[in-house]
Parts: structure tokens; C-alpha cells; sequence
């Protein structure tokens, strides 16, 4: 081991006698990848000594941009799309890596955790900052697994724009949906970027139909491919009728040449080009009536003569307005189409001051953040990274939380690099900060100057929500968020002694503030920890972090479905609770009925009956409903939440000086004694299946499908493969991605979303209770 150490030593002496003498930085790392492949090689983003002026380009180039000149900008798609790629190539173009990183070989700049390098998926979203001429673009990395919705879910609702990337032999994937529909949701203008260009099946045309037909999206096509699969080298800028080469022979794609198509050189492509730049024009012209107008006055006759700038200005507004999406295409892996990828961010997607977020005006100039993503770090503590819509972030900044109604103090100010942070003073609106030195702020907080300023917001809020608005929707606004969804999965975890059970429990609530998806809670009967999370993968990934972050070997136990329990028919009940407590007595009766709600609907539908007076509501309403929500979190059957029920309370009579805990407990057991009485249903999550698979697998892959209680709903042709899409139980899925490739030598790819939940047949219930029951009672 010495001895390998020393000759370690001795080469890297070598290899930087050779970087004084200007050896590029790309060169270095292969040389230490090829003398010790063992010892991992840092990536270094800052300028190093030795090297050419400006050949790297320092963080702190731009600190504070104009505002008109940030873009705030997230990656998303479906698993394996080419975020990481695309992603990686941007940072090298815009002169800020030295090399190359490549997600096989694990050097990527935005997968930094170990799990992310080892599997070659990206699971936590990563923030870079960088600029591109001129403009100072903020960058989100996100995850493409369904296991990590809220990852790109929690990003998306402080971005300005986004890019949709697809992989061009797939066109619209399974979670590309699930991205969309997010966005969608977030209002997010966003433009496309078909890669993968060079892959076998790829097509260019398939790809545009697929966003035209599965996304109901008007695609605007400012590029054309030049070539497809094996023959792409490059593509047709459709605004300015140019034709970008890249030169085959460079190793980076930084040499690429741009010339404009003329008729003598390229005839045909030339005539391609015109009939979609003309058609372009008419689709702009229908949607943007300003540049309609612009062009009926002088270019009705000659599309021609339009100037590229004025399209391009019309492609802008039409794009913000999200009535239609840019197109562009290329190749991340093989270096084409990134550069003009850049061009088209800065200048098609908005900048903040272009986004109309409503709530900015009850700010002024005051300061307005909202924190969307917590880490912990071991040297410096959670970061906390925010977005700020409004004033000015400082380090030593004292700032109020109003979620939280608390303040804290901002210790230091981080510009995002991936895993690497530059310290700053200050940061303005628009711009995406990481913050050091706050202990209770978490996901969805928002954050500004004072307590004060809160209440000065909420005053301005108030008085206009008093005109066209109620104030408890005012509050909605001032207080955004995101929604976290119910975990579908749950397993025990254990620590591997008594004595690191703190230790788990101090792990666990870190990860829990990082993760708002991840839920722990303690079995009351067994009291162990019990973890929930979003799929498989996502608590594989929790159990790995806890042994390699925190140094836990914990246990798991059996991972669980996560089922839900109703009711078929409706049981009206009544119950007295009778408790002296002292020398006060504690009387309560309660009659209620429980019924099965037309409507799906997670939390229980809470009904009052006419004769409830208003005196009895306004002292123990909250009592009522606390305790039937406590009631309905776990059912008779399972022990599993309840939903689609409706409770309808018809009469409530107290004792003078009951208290309200008596009230709450009494309305609980009336309804479990209410819930054991009615004919019970156990409810399963049905998953959204789609299965890509060559033709000479599909066969087995519908029998395995089949034999899993699966509901094929169609299939699908892709190119050369076929897609099956369907429903399948969540419960018969589990280790499903091991079966697949066993099934089908490794060549065949799924994606699952959760679709609803869905009622069991009394067989599988039967045999579910028998399992959980331990014994084979029939029920």
C-alpha cells in the first residue's frame, strides 16, 4: 500500500511539472484516471494557477445581473432522456468546466451524490449558475424517476422557464407526461429539446407528433435535423435559413461552422427550409395578433423579406404567453445543437420581471423569498435555497419566516455551483440563493425582512381581497407552496443497537426536512420507526444515505404497500362517554352516521345536521372534526387510513365543563365503533404502466403482465418497438425491474406513476387479510 502511494506521488509530481508547462486540465485528469483508477478525481471549477487567462471563467464574473438579463431555467424529462448530458454540456460551452463529464463515467458536475454516480440517475435536483453571453442563467438539474416527483415538482415552482428535453427515438415518455402536466400546473413557459439525434430510431417527425398528439402542444419548429440516427451532423436554423455543421473531426463540439443555405450548394434543404419557415410565420401570425398585424401590413406577399429578429421578437411573446413551444433538436452526448439550445433559452424563455406573480404587489420593494429545498451539510449546516422574487438577500440579513413565525439570521450568502458554493454579499430579485445559518426554516417557507413587513403585506393583501377576493384565498397566496404526496410504500428500519436509536432518529429527521416526501412515524403497537416513502428506489436511496452519511447500518424490514380502507354502506351510531376526572365529570353523547361519499376524497366529509345549534358548533367544532380525522387514520380492517367516507353529526349533548379532549374522544370511538359495523373495503394504489419492449418480447412481457393482475389498455407502436400501456396493482409490481430484464435480456424499459386507488376483489382481500392476520381465518 506504501509503495503504491510513493509511485502515486512520484507520477503526480510528473503531471504537474507537465500542467506549469500549460497542460490542458482534461489531459491531467485522464492521466490520473489511467495511473490510478482507484483514487477519485475532484472536479475543480475555479481558475487554477498555471493555466491560460479566462480559460476557465470565475463564479463571481456577474454577481448581481440586470434582471432583464437572468433566466431562471430548469431541465426536465422522462429517466434517461439526456438531462445530465445536456446539462453538462451547457456548463462546458459557457466556459465553466474544463471537460467533458459523462454520466457512465460518473463525473458529471450535477450528479454528485455517490447513488446518483453508481446508478446513473439523477435523484436530487442540483442548482448551477453560469452566464452565457450576457445573461446570468440560474440552472436546476431535475430528477427524471417517478420516485422523485416532488424533486421536480418543488424546483418547477420557482422557475421562470423550462426545457423539455426528449429522447428522439421515444419521443413522449411515460414521465415526460408527469413533467408536462407539473409544468402546466406552474404556468412555466418552456421550449423543447429533441436530443439524441444520433441514436438508431431516431426521428425527428415521430418526436414532433408525439408532443402535438400526447401533450396537446402547438410545436414551433425553428430547427430541421440535418441527417437523422447515423447520418445527423447537424441542423437548419429555420428563422435565419442557416445551416449549422458541426466539424466531425472535434473532440469537444465547440467547432462548428454557421452558413447561410443557398440554392446552388443545397438546393433541396433550402426548399425544406422556406416551406417551414413560411409555415412558422403563419403559426406565429395566428397566435400573436401584433405580429399578424406586422405582417399582413408589409410581408403578406414575401415571407421572405421578414427580418429574423421580428420572428424571433413574436416567437418570445408567444412562448411566455404558453400558447405554443419552440423546438430545437441535437445530439448532448455527441456535442450538436447545445450551443444554439443556450441561445434559444435566452432568448425565447422570460426573464422574472416578465412573470406575473400576483403577489408581488403587496410587497413593494420589501423582501419576498420563498425556500424550496433544504440540504445538510457536515461542515456547514442546512443550506437553504431560495428564490428571491423581491428585494435584496444579505449575509448577517436578520429575516422573518412566516410559515414558521419565526426569525432567523442568514450567517453567509452562497451562489450554487453543484456541490461547490461561491460566498457573496448580497443577491437581488430574480436571482436563486443558497443560504447558510437557518435551523427551522424548511420547504415551502416564505421568507421576508421583518415581521412587520408580513403584516404590512398582508394589510395590502387584505384590502384587496376584499374587493374580488376571500381573505382566506389571499392567505393561500401569500403563503406558496407545494403539495406533498401521499407515500405509497412503508417499511420498519431499525438501528443496529439500542444506543443508536438517537443517532437514526437525528438522521431521519435531517433527511425528512431535505425529503418532504419521506414520512416516518411509530407503530403504536409495536413502537417501531416506520419509514414511508414514494416507490422502491426512493427508500433504497433513504437507507443508503443513512449508512453512508450518518455511518447507520440500519435494518429495513419487508417493504409494504401502502393501502386505504372504505365503507360500502352507511351505520348510524351513538356513543356516551362518562369520565370523572377529580372532582369534574366529563359527559358526552354523540350521534352520528357514516356513509360512503359519492366523490373520491382522501380526508373524511364532514356534515352538520340542521339541528345543531350555532352555540354548539362555535365551542366544539374543532373538538368534532379533530376527532374524526383521528379516527379515520386508521381503519378496522388494516389498521390503513380511511377515505371516501362522509360523516354527518346529528346531535352532540355535554355536560357543563367537559372538555374538548373528552369531546374529541368520544367523536373517535363513535365513529371506529360506527367504521367496524359497516361493510369494509380494503383499497389498493393502482399503477400507471408503461412498458417499452422489442416485438420478439412482447409475448412474454404480456403473460408476466397478465399473471400480475394487469389491465392492458393498449399497444402502442414506437419506431422498431412496441409500448404496452395499462394499469397493474401496486402490490404485484414490486421487484418487477428485475423480472423485466430476465424477461427480455435486458433490452426492455418501464415507467410507473401512481394512477388512483381502486377497490379489491374479495378473494385478494381475503388473501391479504390472511397474510397480515397471520392465520387462515376466512373472512
Amino acid at each position: 500500500m506504501l509503495m503504491n502511494f510513493r509511485i502515486f506521488t512520484v507520477n503526480h509530481q510528473k503531471i504537474s511539472s507537465l500542467h506549469m508547462n500549460n497542460m490542458c486540465c482534461c489531459k491531467i485528469i485522464a492521466s490520473l484516471k489511467r495511473l490510478k483508477p482507484n483514487i477519485p478525481v475532484g472536479r475543480n471549477y475555479g481558475s487554477l494557477p498555471g493555466l491560460i487567462e479566462n480559460d476557465i471563467k470565475s463564479l463571481r464574473s456577474i454577481i448581481n445581473p440586470p434582471i432583464a438579463k437572468i433566466r431562471n431555467i430548469g431541465i426536465m424529462a422522462h429517466i434517461d432522456a439526456g438531462k445530465t448530458t445536456t446539462t453538462e454540456r451547457i456548463l462546458y460551452y459557457s466556459g465553466y468546466t474544463r471537460s467533458l463529464g459523462d454520466v457512465d463515467d460518473g463525473d458529471t458536475v450535477t450528479d454528485f451524490m455517490a447513488q446518483e454516480r453508481e446508478r446513473g440517475i439523477t435523484i436530487q435536483s442540483a442548482a448551477v449558475t453560469f452566464d452565457w453571453k450576457g445573461y446570468r442563467i440560474n440552472l436546476i438539474d431535475t430528477p427524471g424517476h417517478v420516485d422523485f416527483t416532488l424533486e421536480v415538482e418543488r424546483c418547477l415552482r420557482v422557475l421562470d422557464g423550462a426545457v423539455a428535453v426528449f429522447d428522439a427515438s421515444a419521443g413522449v415518455e411515460a414521465q415526460t407526461l408527469t413533467v408536462w402536466r407539473q409544468a402546466d400546473k406552474h404556468k412555466i413557459p418552456r421550449i423543447c429539446f429533441l436530443n439524441k439525434m444520433d441514436k438508431t430510431g431516431a426521428s425527428f417527425n415521430y418526436s414532433v407528433e408525439t408532443i402535438r398528439e400526447k401533450l396537446k402542444a402547438k410545436p414551433l419548429l425553428l430547427q430541421l435535423p440535418i441527417g437523422e440516427a447515423k447520418t445527423f451532423r447537424g441542423v437548419v436554423d429555420v428563422v435565419s435559413k442557416e445551416k449549422l455543421i458541426w466539424n466531425p473531426n472535434s473532440d469537444d463540439g465547440k467547432d462548428f461552422e454557421r452558413k447561410p443555405l443557398l440554392e446552388m450548394n443545397d438546393p433541396e434543404l433550402l426548399k425544406k427550409t422556406i416551406e417551414a419557415r413560411n409555415t412558422l410565420i403563419e403559426q406565429v401570425a395566428d397566435l400573436d395578433d401584433e405580429f399578424a398585424g406586422f405582417v399582413l401590413e408589409e410581408f403578406s406577399e414575401n415571407f421572405d423579406s421578414l427580418p429574423a429578429e421580428k420572428l424571433q421578437t413574436a416567437i418570445h411573446r408567444v412562448t411566455l404567453a404558453q400558447t405554443a413551444v419552440p423546438v430545437l433538436c441535437g445530439s448532448a452526448l455527441k456535442n450538436k445543437g447545445v450551443q444554439p439550445l443556450l441561445d434559444a433559452i435566452t432568448m425565447y424563455l422570460p426573464s422574472p420581471e416578465e412573470r406575473n406573480y400576483e403577489f408581488l404587489q403587496w410587497y413593494k420593494d420589501d423582501l419576498c423569498a420563498l425556500a424550496f429545498k433544504v440540504l445538510h451539510d457536515k461542515q456547514r449546516g442546512p443550506l437553504v435555497f431560495m428564490r428571491i422574487y423581491s428585494g435584496t438577500i444579505k449575509s448577517q440579513l436578520a429575516i422573518h419566516n412566516i410559515n414558521g413565525n419565526c426569525t432567523e439570521r442568514i450567517s453567509r450568502l452562497l451562489l450554487p455551483f453543484a456541490d461547490q458554493h461561491i460566498e457573496i454579499p448580497s443577491l437581488t430579485a430574480g436571482n436563486i440563493a443558497l443560504t447558510v445559518g437557518l435551523k427551522r426554516t424548511v420547504t415551502g417557507d416564505t421568507i421576508v425582512s421583518s415581521k412587520s413587513s408580513a403584516l404590512a403585506a398582508a394589510r395590502r393583501a387584505k384590502r384587496e381581497g376584499e374587493k374580488d377576493r376571500k381573505n382566506r384565498e389571499v392567505e393561500t397566496l401569500l403563503l406558496a407552496g407545494v403539495e406533498v404526496p401521499e407515500p405509497v410504500f412503508f417499511c420498519t428500519i431499525e438501528p443496529p443497537s439500542v444506543a443508536k436509536q438517537p443517532d437514526l432518529d437525528h438522521a431521519l429527521k435531517c433527511l425528512q426536512r431535505e425529503d418532504p416526501s419521506l414520512k416516518v412515524r411509530l407503530d403504536p403497537d409495536s413502537g417501531q420507526t416506520v419509514l414511508c416513502g414514494m416507490g422502491e428506489l426512493h427508500i433504497e436511496i433513504i437507507h443508503d444515505r443513512i449508512k453512508r452519511e450518518y455511518g447507520l447500518d440500519t435494518y429495513l424490514g419487508p417493504l409494504q404497500v401502502a393501502y386505504r380502507e372504505t365503507i360500502l354502506s352507511a351505520v348510524r351510531v351513538t356513543d356516551t362517554l362518562d369520565k370523572t376526572l377529580g372532582d369534574k365529570q366529563h359527559l358526552v353523547t354523540v350521534d352520528l352516521e357514516v356513509k360512503p361519499t359519492q366523490s373520491s376524497s382522501v380526508t373524511p366529509v364532514i356534515e352538520y345536521a340542521e339541528d345543531i345549534s350555532e352555540d354548539i358548533l362555535k365551542t366544539s367544532q374543532e373538538a368534532i372534526e379533530n376527532g374524526i380525522h383521528m379516527a379515520c387514520l386508521q381503519g378496522p380492517l388494516l389498521g390503513s387510513p380511511v377515505q371516501d367516507v362522509t360523516v354527518t353529526l346529528h346531535s352532540l349533548i355535554t355536560h357543563p365543563g367537559t372538555s374538548t379532549t373528552m369531546i374529541s374522544a368520544c367523536v373517535s370511538r363513535c365513529i371506529q365503533k360506527a367504521l367496524k359495523k359497516a361493510d369494509k373495503q380494503v383499497l389498493e394504489p393502482l399503477m400507471n404502466l408503461e412498458v417499452t419492449v422489442t416485438r420478439e418480447y412482447l409475448s412474454p412481457v404480456l403473460a408476466d403482465l397478465a399473471q400480475r393482475r394487469g389491465n392492458i389498455q393498449e399497444i402502442q407502436t414506437r419506431q422498431d418497438n412496441r409500448v404496452v400501456i395499462g394499469f397493474v396493482p401496486l402490490a404485484e409490481i414490486m421487484g418487477y425491474s428485475t423480472v423485466l430484464r430476465t424477461l427480455t435480456s435486458g433490452s426492455a424499459t418501464f415507467a410507473l406513476e401512481l394512477s388512483t386507488y381502486q377497490a379489491m376483489n374479495p378473494q385478494d382481500q381475503r388473501t391479504l387479510l390472511n397474510q397480515r392476520s397471520g392465520s387462515t381465518k376466512v373472512f
